[in-house]
């Protein structure tokens, strides 16, 4: 597993130096639009196509679904034991924004639940990791350091964390139960790895996600010691789904504090 996690922390690192360019192009042709009508550009395309190449090189057994390539039935999936989980680069948006919250996630299914997992933010060069039993890492250009959330202090507010983009009314719940509550507002799957860090209590979640935008944030949340989770407190699991689309949750800091109960 150790040698896997270093060749996809690579792979990770290299689609992002790859889309940067086309993140700092002016040239609107780089959007295009999917039948649904959301947005796609030839970053997604070029990640997509880096990944999946590199992932089908070093483990040929292991099916994937990614984001760009997930027409895969059920009836097929749903009988897999291990599977890649890639979103090419979550934020599509926050990229097209050009605010740098967007990342490249792969993560690594076994038995339903995520046990590698890398996000890396290719704005700061930032590449977040972990899997099953070794901890949750954050590796910058000046080197590598070992994250760990944090417990809840009751002396300070309640640090929220929500999207820029699916709306703020979480903060309304927790602000009921706790006197002092800060809101911080950031994008993409960087507010697992900012909660796995230490600089967030809790990510609510209550709106739509697809299993590709939480597995490797998932992975790295837990392997930090904290949990993400269903609104009744079952940890969120793969591929046991018709769609891919998750149920609401909770991304929490500290799982001893019942947080599912202001939102049930």
């Amino acid at each position: 597993m150790a040698e896997l996690l270093s060749q996809i922390i690579a792979l990770v690192e290299r689609v992002g130096k790859a889309i940067l360019p086309l993140y700092r192009s002016q040239d609107e042709s780089l959007l295009l639009l999917k039948d649904d009508g959301s947005p796609f550009t030839k970053a997604d395309d070029l990640a997509n196509q880096m990944i999946l190449e590199t992932l089908k090189s070093l483990t040929p057994d292991i099916p994937i679904i990614s984001e760009e390539s997930c027409d895969v039935s059920f009836a097929e999936r749903q009988n897999w034991q291990r599977f890649w989980l890639v979103d090419p680069i979550d934020g599509t948006k926050e990229f097209l924004a050009k605010n740098g919250d967007f990342t490249v996630n792969i993560a690594l299914i076994d038995a339903h639940r995520p046990v590698l997992g890398v996000v890396g933010v290719p704005v700061s060069g930032t590449v977040y990791y972990a899997s099953e039993h070794s901890g949750a890492w954050k590796k910058t250009t000046t080197g590598v350091e070992e994250i760990h959330a944090v417990a809840l202090d009751s002396h300070q507010a309640v640090r929220v964390m929500a999207s820029r983009r699916h709306g703020v009314n979480a903060i309304e719940k927790i602000s009921s139960h706790y006197s002092q509550a800060e809101l911080l507002l950031r994008g993409s799957s960087l507010k697992f790895c900012l909660l796995a860090e230490g600089l967030v209590d809790l990510y609510p979640r209550l709106g739509f996600t697809s299993e590709w935008d939480t597995a490797a944030g998932q992975c790295i949340v837990e392997a930090a010691g904290g949990c993400v989770m269903d609104l009744n407190g079952k940890p969120l699991v793969y591929g046991l789904r018709e769609t891919y689309q998750n149920p609401y949750f909770l991304a929490v800091a500290d799982p001893s504090v019942g947080w599912s109960q202001f939102f049930s």
